[in-house]
């Protein structure tokens, strides 16, 4: 199957390359020449604008977009919009707010381009490990795109197959789902990052706790120098707390067990104040994710070894790169065209 990706990042790169890998023919455009020019390498067909690359595609068309969520994305759904044509499709496939995915496929509508959203989770380990993906948008549409999804998706590998899962969707095992009509997937994948802000917390915490207990101010006696880097690594061994999470923060501990290569200025990208406000608008309880969040606004402030570990996590599964708080004060207070 062809597709056209745009947006050649960490993830949409490796979304051309795992799909290439399986067979299917990838179109591709980024405004960066040297990230067409290296999937080109490798069998893509680059073009050099969103027109060349509709024109390219052959139909019904499909085209993955995998930018930031925001302007950018807005502006390039807005100008496929304009360029595709009856029965092709978009395809979403970054971290947009789930209500503006409901108000571009209304958009869309009138002119027949479907609207596919899709929560992606996989980070930087994604051509290797697959991607888990939850998709929202028109039975007939998730449908037509079921090989692109099926190449992408980690497949059952080694994990034991759940009891009673015989006469359900075979998809979930196989690590994507068709969550709902529009907006539902992205929906699912905010929740999912929301519940991935408070499993990082607690691990942050833990180990803070860990790390502090030989503190001057506890009696002598009760001071243990416990080595927290093989604590992350036995508790990866049959623990019940055993988790991806926990597997990346052993190897950050492991290569620098004071973490001294993190600031600890830890962001947030979005989910995370969504799925708060969602918790609001719907009147459910959230005091876990809601503490999580407020954390991260927290360490912008003051920050300490979890922070750190914090930091760690999100290099480990999504390369993210934290600034340095300095960097961001001068943001911050520089004059308007100071960047300029």
């Amino acid at each position: 199957m062809q597709i056209g990706i745009i947006g050649l990042g960490r993830m949409g790169g490796n979304i051309g390359r795992r799909l290439m890998r399986a067979g299917h023919g990838a179109v591709v455009f980024d405004s960066n020449p040297k990230a067409r020019a290296a999937l080109a390498q490798e069998g893509a067909t680059q073009t050099a604008s969103l027109a060349e690359l509709v024109k390219a595609l052959a139909k019904p068309r499909a085209v993955w977009v995998m930018l930031p969520a925001g302007e950018i994305t807005e502006e390039t759904v807005k100008q496929l919009g304009v360029l595709l044509e009856t029965d092709d499709t978009i395809i979403d496939g970054g971290n947009t707010f789930y209500k503006d995915d409901i108000r571009r496929a209304k958009a869309l509508k009138g002119k027949g381009v479907h609207y596919v959203d899709c929560g992606t989770s996989g980070g930087v380990w994604g051509l290797e490990r697959g991607y888990c993906m939850m998709i929202g948008g028109p039975k007939t549409a998730v449908e037509r795109l079921d090989p692109i999804f099926a190449a992408l998706a980690p497949g059952l590998g080694d994990i034991p197959r759940t009891p009673g899962r015989a006469s359900l969707d075979p998809r979930a095992e196989r690590g994507y789902i068709h969550a709902g009509p529009t907006g539902a997937g992205h929906f699912v994948k905010m929740v999912h990052n929301g519940v991935e802000y408070g499993l990082m917390q607690a691990y942050a915490e833990g180990f803070d706790i860990l790390r502090t207990k030989e503190s001057a101010e506890l009696p002598e006696d009760e001071r243990f120098a416990l080595n927290v880097a093989d604590i992350a690594e036995v508790w990866r061994r049959g623990s019940v707390i055993s988790s991806w999470l926990l597997d990346l923060s052993a190897a950050a501990l492991a290569k620098d067990p004071q973490l001294e290569g993190f600031s600890g200025f830890v962001e947030d990208s979005g989910e995370g104040r969504w799925t708060v406000e969602a918790a609001i608008e719907q009147a459910t309880p959230a005091e876990v994710l809601s503490s999580a969040l407020y954390a991260r606004f927290r360490s912008r402030r003051e920050r300490g070894f979890g922070d750190r570990l914090l930091s760690a996590m999100r290099f480990g599964f999504g390369g993210h790169v934290e600034e340095k708080p300095e960097a961001k004060r001068e943001a911050r207070t520089a004059p308007p065209n100071a960047a300029e």
